[in-house]
């Protein structure tokens, strides 16, 4: 089962919809000025399409387009297509912008990316003067909740189904990638305490997201699931403990937005 083509769960990613929202959020704060009155907007890997909207409430005079390759995904965001917000199929990892793009955006997608850092001249390329290319990728994957998920996927036989540590670059490394092609970027990273609430909050969490690949490539094969799952559960209430008021979760991310000279 490749990394690249886990089943999506729109619901079980929605579930902690507040938490992943505010990376966007903090990256759109960043995002300056777009060069023009009528902005034309991707958005590379929108998901259920939730934080697409907020894209439509900065820029209402926009014309936004979510990109996903996941037709669960899709079908959750359809309902929010509007007169000049819409929804289509396709994979970031062969998007190329046939028209002129005033901002090209992407939250939390690229990690998914194998080499995404080879797609940023394409993608720059097709900005107008003064456009901007943003994203924010996790930077966790150091972190107790990405290793225990590796280290026992290697145990249950799936080694090859996770994404590794070099699935994001360093923020520097990035800084460096987009100065080179000619933009003026701002990259920076934050660690967020998300204080999650309910039973095994942090496992929650990780199936909406990072352990996809697994529960898709064990979907058939209930007792290894079941085997993996109560291992995996164990060692994170280890390492987050719950706490009187929720489970604290660090959770690392890395911003980066870069602005095409005019």
């Amino acid at each position: 089962m490749s990394v690249s083509a886990p089943v999506w769960d729109p619901a079980q990613y929605l579930r902690h919809a507040g938490h992943r929202a505010r990376p966007f959020a903090d990256l759109l704060a960043r995002v300056p000025e777009l060069p023009s009155g009528q902005p034309r907007i991707a958005d590379l890997g929108c998901g259920p399409g939730n934080v697409t909207t907020v894209l439509a409430d900065r820029w209402p005079a926009a014309h936004i387009t979510g990109y996903d390759n996941s037709p669960e995904m899709l079908e959750r965001a359809a309902p929010l297509a509007s007169g000049n917000l819409d929804f289509t199929l396709a994979d970031v990892r062969t998007w190329t912008p046939d028209e002129t793009h005033d901002l090209i955006v992407s939250n939390a997608t690229l990690q998914w990316v194998p080499g995404h850092v080879e797609r940023f001249s394409d993608w720059i390329a097709a900005l107008a003067p003064g456009g901007t290319f943003a994203f924010q990728v996790p930077g966790n994957f150091d972190a107790p909740s990405h290793r225990l998920m590796r280290d026992l996927a290697v145990e249950a036989g799936l080694a090859d189904t996770l994404r590794h540590e070099d699935a994001v670059l360093s923020p520097t490394a990035y800084l460096s990638a987009l100065t080179s092609l000619g933009c003026e970027a701002d990259v920076w990273e934050t660690t967020y305490v998300h204080l999650l609430q309910g039973e095994d909050p942090v496992l929650d969490w990780v199936k909406g997201t990072g352990l996809r690949p697994v529960l898709t490539a064990l979907a058939t094969d209930a007792p290894r699931r079941n085997t993996y799952l109560h291992a995996y559960r164990t060692a994170l209430r280890e390492a987050y403990p719950a706490t009187s008021h929720g489970t604290p979760f660090p959770f690392r991310r890395i911003f980066a937005v870069a602005r095409k000279e005019r």
